[in-house]
């Protein structure tokens, strides 16, 4: 067997040591293993979660050969849970594998108490009203939850946690903490001592003031170019290219003093350890910090000697180093005060919250039964009479409707060949009562919508789950890691425009 660190190197690279452990340790419930959960299981078994578990009842039909890539003829007639799970297991022999040949639903309603031994559930292929079931039960359990589910060439995905806290948030585009327009004293007498000093310059021009203005900004920039003695001089080039870090904003962002103003931040021994250092990062910000959060201590690759780089290098490690450790005098004291262990929260964690601290992000997800019967109103509206969104609202409420179908008729729209008219007619009736039913009376969904998902006969398409799938595993991840920020809202895919959207309702 391949070393752990050689067999996941790649992923290594993205989530780093910290994300690979907090997978190695997860525990992953899966409920249905038709091509939608097999798909997702499939990814997160190669990527080397703990342990498994693949809940299903259904026998494997000749049916699922067409779909479903981890069974095959001799599979028929037995276990669709045992023969998923034997296939996962040979795809990775680190990761425990079990099964249990038990309906989802019924488990579901005989013994809710099941689901909390589990880190995460992925919930494929259930009805709403299992769905409002499982979602209480998870969040009573504080179980991170997954749904997904494919239905012709629509479907959806939708994270359901109370609360979930990102440090590693990990932008894709997020400016360096480089502090050009707030500097600290160290590195003002570095700058002094090289004569670097366009931005004091024109601050002591300016009022003291930064430029801030469009004209401003271009002004500033032709002082840069007036420094030029030949065009061709690297560093008024990058200076030239990279001005805009002087005119970021000192302080923090909106979005980190929603959070560090949030009623979480007022902590007592049950708070979370990410709460708790919240609380610290606010005491610094307002003390030590003088309205900013700690320094994350790395600087960009630049043009320069080498000495005068790692001299600068330094001045940034030294000024994060002494942030961390005022944080982490306060996170004790924080702890203290609570009745915990000062030490409880690690060193490595506190210096990862340190560097993170501009990039801190807090989900929180509604009831997925306060969504469906009280959602916002004014958005419903607005997405089904917007061009851009009508379509996946629209498999958004079809998706539902053909629940309310089959809960009526024992069966799903366009399943049985000969009914395909009266099916249309009927699911058209429950996309206006659920309309109704959710504040919407007179709006409605297009026709040809309707008849769409009344061909899609429930099927479940294999290139539709392993995208579905893929979204599904790609969100498990984020939340097991707590790295990258998860989705807030349904996901809804529209394989008919080969278009995704997210939904916030």
């Amino acid at each position: 067997m391949a070393e752990p660190k050689t067999k996941y190197d790649r992923q290594l690279r993205i989530w780093g040591e910290q994300g690979q452990t907090a997978l190695e340790k997860a525990s992953i419930c899966l409920l249905n293993c038709g091509p939608t959960g097999s798909e997702t299981l499939k990814n997160l078994v190669l990527g080397g979660v703990g342990s498994i578990t693949v809940i299903d009842g259904s026998k494997v039909e000749l049916g699922d050969l067409g779909n479903n890539f981890m069974v095959d003829e001799s599979c028929v007639g037995q276990s669709k849970a045992k023969c998923v799970c034997t296939f996962l297991q040979e795809l990775n022999d680190a990761v425990k594998a079990k099964f249990i040949e038990e309906y989802p639903e019924a488990l579901v309603d005989s013994n809710p108490s099941f689901f909390s031994q589990f880190t995460l559930v992925v919930a494929t292929q259930l009805a709403e009203d299992s769905m409002m079931k499982l979602d209480k039960i998870c969040r009573e359990a504080n179980v991170l939850l997954i749904f997904a589910r494919s239905y012709g060439l629509t479907g959806f995905v939708r994270n359901s946690v109370k609360e979930h806290a990102v440090i590693e948030s990990k932008p894709d585009h997020f400016l360096d903490d480089l502090r050009l327009n707030n500097p600290w004293s160290e590195l003002k007498r570095f700058a002094e001592s090289i004569d670097l000093k366009m931005a004091e310059e024109w601050a002591k021009a300016h009022g003291g003031a930064l430029p801030s203005t469009r004209d401003e900004k271009k002004e500033f920039k032709e002082l840069l170019k007036a420094g030029m003695v030949a065009m061709d001089e690297d560093n008024y080039k990058e200076a030239i290219e990279a001005s805009f870090k002087v005119f970021a904003p000192r302080g923090i962002s909106s979005d980190l003093l929603q959070i560090i103003h949030d009623s979480c931040s007022e902590v007592d021994s049950n708070s979370s350890d990410f709460w708790v250092m919240v609380a610290a990062l606010k005491e610094f910000i307002v003390n030590e910090g003088g309205g900013e959060a700690p320094l994350e201590g790395s600087i960009p690759d630049m043009t320069s000697s080498t000495e005068l780089y790692v001299n600068l290098q330094k001045i940034y490690l030294a000024k994060a180093e002494a942030d961390f450790l005022v944080l982490q005098q306060r996170v004790k004291s924080i702890l203290k005060r609570i009745g915990r262990d000062p030490d409880s929260i690690s060193k490595a964690m506190i210096k990862s919250f340190c560097k993170n601290a501009r990039k801190l992000k807090v989900c929180r997800y509604r009831l997925i039964e306060d969504e469906f019967s009280n959602p916002a109103v004014s958005e419903l509206q607005k997405y089904l009479s917007d061009e851009e969104y009508s379509v996946a609202m629209g498999f958004y409420i079809l998706l539902r409707a053909v629940d309310r179908f089959a809960a009526n008729y024992n069966s799903f729209p366009g399943q049985f060949e000969g009914e395909l008219d009266e099916d249309i007619s009927r699911l058209k009736t429950a996309v206006v009562g659920l309309l109704n039913d959710l504040g919407c009376n007179g709006s409605t969904v297009t026709e040809d919508l309707i008849n769409e998902m009344c061909r899609f006969g429930a099927s479940e398409l294999h290139a539709v789950a392993a995208f579905i799938g893929g979204i599904a595993s790609q969100e498990v991840i984020k939340l097991i890691t707590k790295q990258f920020v998860p989705m807030v809202g349904t996901f809804i895919f529209n394989g008919i425009d080969q278009k995704s959207q997210l939904l916030t309702l």
